[in-house]
């Protein structure tokens, strides 16, 4: 390897030779005799090994001088799985990036809100990606813009400022230097009837890729059977939901298919394409590598067959990590019936109302600001639980507190145990879906401690974290399957 992963050249080539699209994101394949990159799986005929070098993201491969293939679309990739299951600087830089935080606030706003200086985020960056935020940053507004070339009619020059480019000149640079096609060529080039129907405008219709297996039943039962009515719904096969975005908002539709996720967004400002879909990726969890996952699981003789039976399981996340803090806490003690209708309340009252085409959303989830202006007199909900609940918006509202993708998860549970009504379950279910911890682990849960006596686990809260640690670093995804013994409507694709 050139840089950064933890895989070694032997390994990469052996993947590159099977065509192992289970690494597809983990590293690329640059070619030295023809200039081009390519994921692990392309279906061409691998190159010779002397001829293959190796780099862990597709912004050192174009800051090498690589262009990207035009079979596999390397740029097109499931993210790597390292951003999401760690936690330090390199990692949640790399979630920032994503979440479009260098195009809107440069290198130093994605400093700041790191901690470090600019000089520290671009060396270790460089050291473990072989690219700095900027290079990283440009490789993403690439891929943006290939998709809205290939997937809409909007003018180039639309495109280009949607996509996050300073100026059409440099879109036309990038996307030639970066696909060695123009990008009226690349628009000829896609295939017929991906193209958005002119009647609707801002809506894009996208193929969100993920590594196989993944099983859809938990993923999508937990979001259906949670959803708040006015702010989520399934229909038609669909999960959809409303997005508070960057320049606007956004409703999104996702229906689970055998090899990608169907996503249809509808945008106010197209401007939040990137930072939608990194949400929704994030949301399902689709970065997940789920084979390294269920073949560490499968080593307790006790879950293996849980695993076996329905393997894939995906850790059902939060486009926005105040909201599910709020419904969190909205939650405690509570029914999943209840915990919704104390939820729509807070919509119907305090929720930004928005437009849906289709009928079925209403508002916006309310802001922390919004609610933490909101009188406790009027919550229905026991004192205690409101006190819970305005020191939680308070904080959020003013900074104090952080749960986006930029969360230090250490720092984050620390704070949120030191507020009043926060315990165990409640800090361990918002680092395992709003912070996205992986090895966040509800030992305190009644369905959890259920599930652990039916199985012949310790079913005592100190007892099965004791057993618990031999699952480390995948213990959330041990609840879900723990979780799955049940017959509960989380556990089951809707209808």
């Amino acid at each position: 390897m050139e840089t950064g992963t933890h895989f070694d050249r032997e390994h990469c080539v052996r993947a590159v030779q099977s065509k192992d699209a289970r690494f597809d994101g983990w590293f690329f394949t640059a070619v030295l005799t023809t200039r081009i990159y390519c994921r692990p799986s392309c279906p061409v005929v691998p190159p010779k090994a002397e001829n293959m070098t190796f780099y862990p993201s597709a912004a050192a491969c174009q800051q090498a001088g690589f262009r990207a293939c035009k079979r596999c679309r390397p740029d097109t990739s499931p993210g790597s799985p390292e951003w999401n299951q760690r936690a330090d600087l390199v990692a949640r830089a790399m979630r920032l990036i994503a979440d479009g935080v260098v195009d809107r606030e440069g290198v130093p706003g994605l400093a700041s809100r790191l901690g470090y200086s600019t000089r520290q985020v671009e060396r270790q960056l460089l050291a473990e990606l072989g690219a700095g935020p900027l290079a990283l940053a440009r490789a993403q507004r690439a891929q943006t813009a290939r998709l809205l070339v290939e997937t809409t009619p909007l003018p180039m020059a639309e495109i280009a400022f949607a996509a996050g480019f300073s100026s059409i000149r440099t879109f036309n640079d990038t996307v030639r230097e970066v696909f060695a096609l123009s990008p009226s060529e690349l628009r000829a080039r896609a295939p017929k009837g991906r193209t958005s129907a002119p009647g609707t405008p801002g809506t894009l219709a996208l193929r969100l890729p993920f590594r196989a297996p993944l099983n859809p039943d938990n993923l999508f039962g937990h979001l259906a059977a949670t959803a708040v009515p006015g702010v989520e719904e399934w229909r038609d096969g669909a999960y959809r939901r409303t997005l508070r975005l960057p320049y606007g908002h956004g409703i999104v539709a996702l229906t689970p298919k055998p090899d990608h996720i169907a996503c249809r967004l509808a945008l106010s400002d197209l401007r939040d394409l990137t930072v939608a879909t990194s949400r929704c990726r994030r949301l399902l969890d689709l970065d997940a590598d789920p084979v390294a996952v269920d073949d560490h699981l499968r080593t307790d003789p006790l879950l293996a067959p849980l695993v076996d039976k329905a393997p894939g399981r995906r850790v059902p996340r939060t486009v926005d990590g105040a909201e599910f803090a709020v419904r969190a806490v909205l939650g405690q003690q509570v029914s999943t019936a209840a915990a919704r209708t104390h939820a729509a309340r807070l919509v119907t009252a305090h929720g930004k109302p928005l437009d849906d085409p289709e009928g079925g959303l209403t508002h916006l989830f309310p802001s922390p600001e919004a609610l933490a202006a909101v009188d406790p007199e009027t919550l229905a909900m026991p004192r205690t639980r409101r006190t819970t609940f305005t020191t939680l918006v308070g904080q959020l509202a003013d900074g104090t507190l952080h749960l986006g993708v930029e969360s230090d998860w250490a720092e984050a549970r620390a704070r949120l145990l030191d507020l009043p009504g926060f315990g165990p379950w409640t800090v361990d279910v918002i680092a395992m879906r709003a912070l996205g911890d992986p090895d966040a682990f509800l030992a305190t849960d009644l369905g959890i401690r259920r599930a652990a006596g039916e199985l012949g686990l310790p079913a005592t809260p100190a007892a099965l974290t004791s057993r618990a640690e031999a699952w480390r670093p995948w213990r959330a995804y041990a609840v879900q399957y723990l979780w799955a013994t049940d017959s509960h409507p989380i556990n089951f694709l809707p209808v």
